[in-house]
């Protein structure tokens, strides 16, 4: 079984969106990352950095993933859906053809902590309608490793080697198969992972630092892992906490404007249009 090495470290920056949000843009559409869109953490403990929230704006095109760690923000949307994301949650949303949404904090003190990852759509779904899954923290599985925990949110995590037995996480399938795992390991633990061979697949370190395909990445480094089967992964003398996204290239243009990500220039003017025109959300 191939291990991956790592290709690229991507280092994060800050910006801000939504409402004024104070952000990490880890990963962000230019970088050609396919199907990985976007990438942002947020972590503050001053209520000035994200009390302002993601006021009501439009989507299409492409999925959203938030995962929150610390604090938590409500969801709603032009749908009548509305739920309270809590530390430990998730929501998944496939905005598909249009969906109208907010992401408020329901807190004015106190740390909020998490991240948004954007995942691109294949041209054939693009335009399906807009779903979600909200999981609750008790739905995402976790396993026990040595020195360590894996907390599986999508895909399935199977330490590398024959016999490991398998944890599949809630979400699964579509065309991209994406994984998603949260691995915390103590100072000195090491893990090995299986990947599927035709994922692209990242490293993110949100806690402390970590060896990653054999190199070391500082806290706030993203690894761009190269060809394998197999990820190795080992903490820092102070324990580390990085994720491991995976999921399959779609191979297909991507333009992005803003809050639509399409296949052409012609198709994200249509969205403007039909977002201006209150028809972004209205099936064809």
């Amino acid at each position: 079984m191939k291990s991956r090495t790592v290709e690229r470290v991507l280092t994060g920056r800050p910006t801000s969106d939504g409402g004024g949000v104070r952000l990490t843009r880890v990963v962000s559409p230019e970088q050609g990352l396919d199907p990985f869109l976007l990438l942002d953490e947020f972590d503050s403990s001053s209520a000035d950095d994200y009390v302002a929230g993601f006021p009501s704006h439009p989507h299409r095109g492409f999925e959203t993933v938030t995962y929150m760690l610390d604090g938590h923000m409500l969801h709603e949307d032009h749908l009548g859906h509305r739920g309270d994301l809590k530390p430990g949650g998730v929501q998944w949303m496939t905005a598909g053809r249009g969906i109208i949404h907010s992401e408020m904090p329901q807190q004015v003190a106190g740390r909020m902590r998490g991240f948004q990852l954007w995942l691109n759509l294949p041209a054939a779904d693009k335009m399906r309608p807009a779903a979600y899954q909200d999981l609750e923290p008790e739905r995402i599985p976790a396993r026990s490793v040595p020195g360590g925990r894996v907390r599986v949110i999508a895909g399935r995590f199977a330490p590398a080697g024959a016999g490991a037995e398998a944890l599949d996480g809630p979400v699964g399938g579509g065309a991209t198969a994406p994984l998603y795992l949260d691995v915390a390991l103590e100072a000195g633990a090491r893990l090995a992972l299986a990947t599927p061979a035709d994922h692209r697949v990242l490293a993110y370190a949100f806690e402390g630092a970590a060896e990653v395909g054999g190199r070391r990445l500082e806290k706030g480094q993203l690894a761009q892992l190269g060809a394998g089967e197999a990820l190795e992964l080992a903490a820092g003398p102070a324990g580390t906490r990085v994720l491991v996204l995976g999921a399959r290239p779609l191979g297909e243009p991507v333009v992005h404007y803003g809050p639509f990500v399409m296949n052409t220039v012609a198709e994200i003017h249509e969205a403007i249009r039909d977002f201006q025109n209150g028809r972004l959300t209205t099936p064809a």
